[in-house]
């Protein structure tokens, strides 16, 4: 099987790169006899290129949840001038396992899943690429439809508006019963930390756990690698 070698965005928290890890050991125990490697694009080693430089090919599988700077920019970068034969796989998100991740995680928190009277603030750290932050506002409309929450709205931690503490203001102010947070965001760190704190003091009733190492994401990064390879697999074919 070609290798596969995740790359994830790297934090100074070491909270992140424990997340990557975790999620890892798990693709290994869900797929015995693929080489899984882990690589990053900021702050934690080894960069992507040292992770990809011992190998003649490799799937590469951005641990990312949206499309945005980070994959259509920095992994093309990174992966310029290596020898090693890559194909990048799209990133986890937007994907339906992430919203039954979501939902895991609001379940453990304490949510009722799906209940009417509780407004749903589905957080991202927010990206200065619009049609990032478009796919996760249409991430909110899918859910809202498929579950009759109060509601479904989006808020941003940075670049973009509402923040997480006006939303949860915002929804309050109309009424909602019950506000609950839902961080799409892959590990703890400054942004899961900071929305916590805030959203709480503006009101919201519980927040969500970050998504972790769910099993819903063991599943995503197996589906990206999958699509990777086969489509790797016919470019050699065609050119034999």
């Amino acid at each position: 099987m070609t290798p596969l070698v995740a790359v994830a965005h790297g934090s100074r928290d070491p909270r992140a790169a424990a997340v990557a890890e975790a999620l890892l050991h798990r693709v290994r125990l869900s797929r015995p006899g693929l080489d899984v490697r882990v690589s990053y694009l900021d702050h934690v080693k080894p960069a992507l290129a040292t992770a990809l430089a011992p190998l003649d090919r490799a799937v590469v599988v951005p641990l990312l949840l949206t499309a945005a700077y980070h994959s259509k920019v920095d992994i093309p970068g990174a992966l310029a001038g290596i020898g090693t034969r890559a194909e990048v796989s799209s990133t986890l998100g937007p994907d339906p396992l992430l919203t039954a991740a979501l939902e895991r995680r609001l379940a453990e928190a304490g949510a009722v899943v799906g209940d009417p009277g509780t407004a749903v603030v589905l957080v991202s750290a927010g990206s200065s690429d619009p049609a990032a932050n478009t796919t996760v506002r249409a991430i909110a409309r899918d859910w809202a439809r498929s579950r009759p929450w109060w509601s479904v709205t989006t808020a941003f931690a940075s670049a973009s508006g509402p923040r997480p503490a006006e939303a949860v203001a915002m929804l309050r102010a109309a009424g909602a019963p019950r506000v609950v947070v839902a961080p799409y965001l892959l590990a703890p760190g400054f942004f899961a930390d900071k929305v916590a704190r805030e959203t709480l003091a503006a009101g919201a009733d519980l927040v969500a756990d970050s998504l972790g190492p769910a099993p819903e994401l063991v599943r995503i990064v197996l589906d990206r690698y999958d699509a990777a390879a086969t489509a790797a697999g016919r470019l050699e074919c065609l050119r034999a």
